[in-house]
């Protein structure tokens, strides 16, 4: 079993995680025709825009309550019920994501007693849906405020009822934070191979993925799953968990529907796309169709060209608890040693990891221990640009926030395809670092100038 462990530091230095609101805010901006609304100071909610805009590299919608110190002090509910209104009659959103900050939450904001406020108050804007998130950003990361905000729209959206099966080919899909949009277009045509209807909450690959709309700029999000749709979440066939931080808004769903579901800690790696092939195959009652196997040749010859670089390779990764699980994971599986392991927070599958100790810390627990241990690569996000350079080595960018990449928001990692490429890229990197054979000198050539000459006369 892996031991977690909480240095016992002063302070952070070079902060590796993401506040909860903005985990909870990245969930909403999945769903389709949503607007977000952080109840916090204007700061906060700028700051969240500056991460999403320059990660997407889109207009990211996202308002706030602009909390000041007369409201801080005095409550602030009526601004509360005010801002919803105001939002419900200048855009019309389908939903509202109503989130906690962490100025918010120590005042002490009842957000669910104010959200009633505000159905008694405005009962014709009753067609709105409006999701209250509890999402303190002083505990936990982006992936904890995510999972948090699937809970909630799992608890306000999928009404309960025991209809399982009635749409024998639709199923579910929790999309955990660890997934990209490219990744959710992966797990859509891996789904659909067989034959499968996917329906993702939430589904950033349909709003988040890069394209030019006729719309252009929209106040609200453009694509992503529908409220139709998550309403017939009880009706599939089953559901497919993508993170151990799901496990709580799986249960729920679980509990509201009777929906079986299957749950995966990730999808990078030959054993992980086996057993998600291997349950795809399963609902759908069909053989595994010639592409997908196609693919995992192409993973396994990759595995084989690859397997001098990664024997006795040191690699450090820092990432949320979800992702940090699925690399760790994956290196161990290709033979690499994962040298220094650093998670934003705590999460449910760090105990159940390949490695000794995972650290709960920020980037400079990372540097130290990955200078100690003489780690050859480092996996991580963009903010660890400087370390890598500090202990010269090359970076492998993955995770939240990746601002000095284009395209890497639409990357694709997961699936027998997005592990072929990233074992290339590692295998690159590693060999990058490591010196080739010095070319064999003979100890009877001379190569002075006498000598060459003697040669080319003997010739």
């Amino acid at each position: 079993m892996t031991t977690v462990v909480t240095p016992n530091k002063a302070l952070t230095v070079d902060p590796l995680k993401v506040s909860q609101p903005m985990g909870a805010v990245l969930a909403l901006l999945g769903i389709d025709r949503s607007l977000p609304l952080e109840h916090g100071a204007q700061g906060c909610t700028a700051f969240s825009k500056v991460f999403f805009t320059r990660h997407f590299r889109e207009p990211i919608p996202l308002q706030t309550t602009a909390m000041d110190h007369s409201v801080t002090v005095m409550g602030a509910d009526a601004s509360v019920v005010t801002a919803l209104a105001t939002i419900a009659e200048n855009h019309h959103p389908d939903l509202i994501g109503l989130v906690t900050t962490g100025l918010s939450e120590t005042q002490g904001a009842d957000i669910l007693r104010t959200v009633r406020e505000f159905r008694l108050a405005y009962p014709h804007f009753s067609e709105v849906a409006v999701v209250a998130i509890n999402a303190p950003d002083t505990v936990g990361c982006l992936e904890s405020g995510y999972a948090l905000a699937l809970e909630a729209l799992v608890e306000e959206l999928v009404p309960v009822g025991r209809r399982a099966g009635q749409r024998p080919q639709q199923v579910n899909v929790l999309a955990g934070s660890l997934l990209t949009p490219g990744d959710i277009e992966v797990l859509g045509e891996w789904i659909a191979a067989f034959g499968l209807t996917p329906c993702f909450l939430p589904d950033l690959g349909s709003s988040l993925d890069g394209r030019l709309t006729p719309l252009g700029f929209s106040n609200l999000t453009v694509g992503g799953s529908r409220l139709a749709d998550i309403a017939t979440m009880g009706e599939a066939a089953a559901t497919l968990v993508i993170g151990p931080s799901l496990q709580r808004a799986a249960d729920r769903l679980r509990e509201r529907t009777g929906v079986p579901d299957y749950r995966f800690d990730g999808l990078l790696g030959l054993m992980a796309c086996d057993r998600f092939t291997a349950t795809l195959a399963a609902i759908a009652h069909r053989s595994v169709p010639e592409v997908i196997e196609r693919q995992r040749a192409q993973l396994l010859d990759a595995m084989v060209d690859g397997h001098l670089q990664f024997g006795g390779a040191r690699v450090g990764v820092a990432a949320d608890p979800d992702l940090l699980g699925m690399w760790v994971t994956f290196l161990s599986d290709l033979g690499i040693e994962t040298v220094a392991a650093v998670a934003a927070a705590r999460g449910d599958g760090l105990a159940r990891l390949p490695i000794e100790t995972v650290t709960v810390g920020d980037l400079e627990d990372l540097e130290t221990a990955a200078r100690a241990a003489g780690a050859q690569l480092i996996i991580a996000n963009s903010h660890a640009a400087e370390p890598a350079r500090r202990l010269r080595v090359p970076l492998l960018r993955a995770g939240f926030p990746l601002y000095d990449r284009l395209g890497a928001y639409a990357r694709r990692w997961v699936g027998y395809s997005g592990s072929r490429q990233a074992l290339f890229d590692i295998a690159n990197l590693l060999a990058e670092q490591r010196p080739g054979i010095a070319p064999h000198r003979s100890i009877y050539w001379n190569d002075t100038p006498r000598a060459a000459e003697w040669s080319v006369g003997a010739g």
